[in-house]
């Protein structure tokens, strides 16, 4: 680090668990944010602030009048831009260091591995179910940890699945490569849940402040080798009566995602 970047990380520095090791480790880094809205905004400018090497951001969708309310990288004057432009202009204004990588486009399932096997841990800051279970699947397979987050009307969730284990591809279930429970584990994906849009059931504006922000606290903590977090619990939160709950997820031995071979 020269000593702008000292300066500039300087209180994470001082940090005795980060210290110059562990910010060396963030500006090495490779994170992919999937989703730019509620939860991708304030994920990524902590990210970007806190020197983490490469952002990939990946949406489809542009900036609407009514996404300022609650998705803070944006500004009135982003209107009509897609989203992944107006948030690399924001991130790099913060930390011109950062290298920003721009997609603007809704990946498919092989452009998800390609772009999770780039990446040293996934962020899923998305808004609907398709996308979350595609992700999971991603990152099972590439072995990558996803750091996985949902907020709608007053509650959110935050939750870390951690399938970095060793194991042979092919040779082996992925339910026997790693011991995490992942995203299907916790909503089956036949399950038929219900799925609820901020677009017709609103969200509190800082509840997505609330989550993304814990997603980019766990991201910083699994690329700088910190342990302690969220890996294998769920993380709820209602901020109607700000009431916070933690538990322990289980692996489902039956779960279609992790319970058997995946390719």
């Amino acid at each position: 680090m020269n000593d702008q970047q000292l300066l500039r990380y300087s209180r994470h520095i001082l940090l005795s668990e980060i210290g110059i090791e562990g910010q060396q480790r963030l500006l090495d880094s490779r994170a992919l944010i999937i989703g730019m809205g509620g939860l991708g905004s304030p994920a990524a400018l902590y990210l970007a602030a806190a020197g983490v090497g490469r952002l990939t951001l990946c949406d489809h969708d542009t900036v609407d009048f009514s996404n300022l309310q609650r998705q803070i990288i944006h500004r009135t004057s982003s209107v009509g831009q897609p989203k992944v432009v107006s948030a690399s202009a924001a991130l790099r204004d913060i930390n011109p260091e950062v290298e920003c990588i721009e997609l603007p486009i809704r990946a498919d399932e092989a452009q998800l591995r390609d772009l999770v096997a780039q990446a040293d841990v996934v962020l899923d800051c998305s808004d609907n179910f398709d996308t979350r279970y595609a992700v999971n699947r991603a990152c099972l397979i590439r072995h990558k940890p996803l750091v996985s987050g949902a907020a709608i009307q007053f509650d959110g969730q935050v939750s870390v699945f951690d399938f970095r284990r060793p194991g042979l591809l092919g040779q082996e279930s992925v339910s026997e490569q790693t011991g995490s429970p992942c995203y299907n584990c916790l909503f089956p994906e036949d399950s038929q849940a219900a799925e609820l849009r901020c677009a017709t059931t609103g969200v509190f504006a800082p509840l997505v402040g609330l989550i993304g922000t814990l997603q980019a606290a766990e991201t910083l903590k699994l690329l700088m080798g910190i342990e302690r977090g969220l890996s294998g619990k769920l993380l709820t939160v209602n901020a109607l009566d700000m009431h916070i709950m933690r538990s322990t997820l289980s692996k489902d031995p039956a779960c279609r995602a992790c319970g058997g071979s995946l390719s």
